[in-house]
């Protein structure tokens, strides 16, 4: 009887270990030019009247919107792409291609603006990247796009504002 309980006992450790590796990263953005940012001090409640349900969901609280749901999918003006939340700077127009994922997708980004953590969510690790200013979720970074770079920043439509040049 021992050994079966020694075995459960390693097993479920084992699984305990596995899901620890799945709690979330804390965000990277913490320190810098945006670490006393006053949108860093935003209630949530306050954030979903700001927002609305779906950006809110996005942005606070990593969630993803339908594939071909944006309205910016087919944003084809110059212009910059700035966070939802808090109007910072992200992408310029230039940048954004087609990735056929049905998202905005983009194969650069302004660096300084962004923050990154590991997101273990599915399982498997990806990097996810958030506005630097307000720590809202933007979207993840995979490496299959385009030359020159070979990024392609796969960004929520409902995490972005469009402004035309």
């Amino acid at each position: 009887m021992d050994a079966v309980f020694d075995r459960r006992s390693v097993l479920l450790g084992g699984v305990a270990v596995a899901l620890s590796g799945c709690a979330p990263e804390a965000a990277d953005a913490s320190e810098g030019q945006w670490a006393t940012s006053p949108f860093r001090r935003i209630s949530d409640a306050e954030w979903r009247r700001r927002l609305g349900d779906a950006s809110w969901r996005v942005l606070r609280h990593e969630g993803t919107e339908q594939p071909f749901s944006s309205r910016l999918n087919d944003e084809r003006r110059r212009g910059v792409f700035v966070c939802k939340g808090c109007a910072l700077p992200l992408f310029q127009s230039a940048w954004k291609y087609d990735s056929g994922t049905g998202w905005p997708s983009f194969f650069r980004v302004i660096e300084v603006n962004i923050g990154t953590k590991t997101d273990r969510r599915i399982g498997i690790p990806r990097t996810e990247y958030h506005c630097a200013r307000c720590l809202g979720h933007q979207g993840h970074l995979f490496m299959d796009g385009p030359p020159p770079t070979g990024r392609r920043y796969c960004n929520n439509g409902a995490a972005l504002t469009f402004r035309p040049a």
